[in-house]
């Protein structure tokens, strides 16, 4: 390859690239500009995201100091509710007592507290994109491509330009998860309601129902164990952010293992990644037997 390069003109041996200089220059203007812009509008930022500070403190203050039993009660109601299977809620109090035996019932109730905040964001935001994206190719052809990005881009990436716009802090952490777990509620909304059957969708236009009636009456309706699928992946993918999330001030379980990481700590890192793997396994159990109960109530009414 050297005999080669010194025979070929250097443009073919050594790929032609922007100048050092050139590239310096324009990152440090991108830079600066963006930390101009957050300085200008920090205030308002603060004031955008202070709603969900608020929500957030209350919700792990709510968990954090109700009585475990009384947590663990509702917990087992709200599986049985939605699952309908008992061995499901038997190994959810399984699981929650062993958390609680190893001491780690407060950092649980801590990290529930940012999930379902992180998940109900990304379905009240995603909702309607996946819904709007289902109504409008051209609004899939663009929101596609962005939610590639978002689901190939490093997670620690999205750390950067959060950091530089919130600073450190839960919020910081909770928007981050909230990026990198939004995209399958997204997809699976869109797709839910565009494999509809074109049947329904007719006979609905048969009785004379308006898009809003056909959208909340039938399609939706439908689609409902797909967003159920979407719901699931964004609760693994919340769970699966919470120890990125640790490192920009997200307490509870991944911050524990974070420093378990830092320190070394098998132990500490073992018990709390069980930890996390226990409400994962709830979470998707529950939230898939909700979902094929949803399916087999849709075959049954449209069979």
């Amino acid at each position: 390859m050297a005999i080669q390069c010194t025979i070929l003109p250097d443009v073919l041996c050594n790929f032609p690239a922007i100048n050092e200089s050139l590239i310096r220059a324009a990152r440090k203007n991108i830079d600066d500009g963006f930390r101009a812009s957050v300085r200008a509008y920090g205030n308002l930022i603060d004031a955008i995201v202070q709603p969900l500070q608020w929500f957030l403190n209350y919700l792990e203050w709510l968990f954090t100091n109700t009585p475990w039993f009384i947590v663990l009660v509702v917990m087992m109601l709200v599986v049985y509710a939605a699952s309908r299977n008992l061995k499901i809620v038997a190994g959810t109090a399984i699981s929650m007592i062993l958390i609680g035996v190893c001491g780690l019932w407060g950092d649980t109730m801590i990290t529930l507290a940012m999930v379902t905040v992180c998940t109900l964001i990304a379905v009240v935001i995603g909702l309607p994109i996946g819904i709007l994206m289902a109504r409008s190719d051209r609004l899939q052809s663009i929101v596609n491509p962005i939610l590639d990005i978002m689901q190939t881009m490093p997670s620690f990436v999205y750390l950067i330009p959060v950091v530089m716009i919130f600073g450190i802090g839960k919020v910081p952490g909770l928007i981050a998860v909230v990026i990198y777990a939004i995209p399958p509620m997204i997809r699976l909304t869109n797709l839910g309601i565009r494999l509809v059957d074109r049947e329904v969708l007719e006979a609905a236009d048969a009785f004379g129902s308006s898009n809003r009636q056909k959208l909340f009456n039938v399609q939706i309706p439908l689609a409902l164990p797909t967003i159920m699928a979407g719901i699931n992946q964004t609760i693994m993918m919340s769970l699966a952010m919470v120890v990125v999330a640790s490192m920009v001030g997200v307490g509870g379980l991944g911050r524990n293992t974070l420093v378990a990481i830092n320190s070394q700590f098998f132990t500490v890192g073992f018990l709390n990644g069980f930890a996390l793997v226990a409400i994962a396994i709830i979470f998707d159990r529950t939230s898939q037997a909700y979902g094929r109960r949803l399916q087999k109530h849709s075959e049954v009414i449209h069979g």
